[in-house]
């Protein structure tokens, strides 16, 4: 019974003494930083490390608190996923080839429409994260190069924006 409560303490002052250690605060006895020099602490890391950019406000992930920390990279999918669903759903009889979540273009090599004659390929830019048709852009052309007449451009972004609001009411219901 002691030996379990003296190892409970001894894990638990383990435990304490490793997460005091991630600080990384680079004081103490390995030569960090001095208090008594009448430098900041701030001023002091820019003149040690001067390439090592604004990690000392953002943090520079050697701090277990840098894993709550929110982060802005850049990384961030900047388009509507209900128009970007709808877009591969209207034009699946298109061979896709190649998309970019990213930068929201979705690029089709040509495909004949079910019940036509004719072959087209479709680039459709998503480029605003709102559910509207500002947000959509189509363009096709047929096989031969030229482009469509504005109808049918406006038919299949009239078609890709209710299959959204499809998708948008389908997941309301969840």
């Amino acid at each position: 019974m002691i030996f379990s409560r003296v190892f409970r303490f001894a894990a638990a002052v383990v435990l304490v003494a490793t997460v005091a250690a991630c600080g990384g605060g680079g004081g103490g006895f390995l030569g960090g930083f001095d208090n008594n020099s009448g430098v900041t602490e701030t001023e002091y890391r820019r003149e040690r490390f001067p390439n090592s950019g604004n990690q000392i406000e953002e943090g520079d992930g050697s701090s277990i608190f840098d894993l709550f920390r929110q982060r802005d990279d850049g990384s961030k999918v900047g388009v509507n996923r209900y128009l970007w669903n709808a877009a591969l759903d209207v034009l699946d009889f298109l061979p896709v080839q190649s998309v970019d979540p990213y930068t929201g273009v979705i690029t089709t090599g040509y495909g004949v429409p079910p019940g036509g004659g004719r072959a087209y390929r479709a680039t459709v830019y998503i480029r605003d994260p709102a559910l509207e048709a500002r947000s959509l852009n189509v363009s096709l052309q047929t096989q031969g190069g030229q482009p469509v007449s504005a109808s049918t451009q406006r038919a299949v972004e009239d078609a890709i924006l209710t299959r959204a609001r499809q998708l948008r009411v389908g997941d309301s219901r969840f």
